[in-house]
């Protein structure tokens, strides 16, 4: 997706994982996807730079589908649907 249809997305569940290091946003993440129905969309937010990478792997993982991720001052948002 393109940084603007990202900034304007409906978000169904928003995880705040900014004050953990890997593998702690991705943990996070984890236990938060069975929260939200198929189709519904995950952001996760976080400031370790290792989970731009762990969160789109695991999505090709697990069948989500990653939808991209934006960088914000200090942290990235990293959107995903189930």
């Amino acid at each position: 997706m393109m940084t603007e249809d990202l900034t304007n997305i409906k978000v169904d569940k928003s995880v705040d994982a900014r004050g953990t290091s890997c593998p702690g946003p991705l943990l996070a993440a984890k236990k938060a996807i069975g929260e939200i129905e198929n189709g519904q969309v995950m952001e996760v937010l976080s400031a370790d730079e290792g989970t731009r990478r762990d969160i789109p792997k695991w999505c090709t993982k697990k069948g989500y589908e990653y939808l991209g991720t934006l960088e914000e001052a200090g942290y990235y948002k990293i959107f995903l649907r189930k």
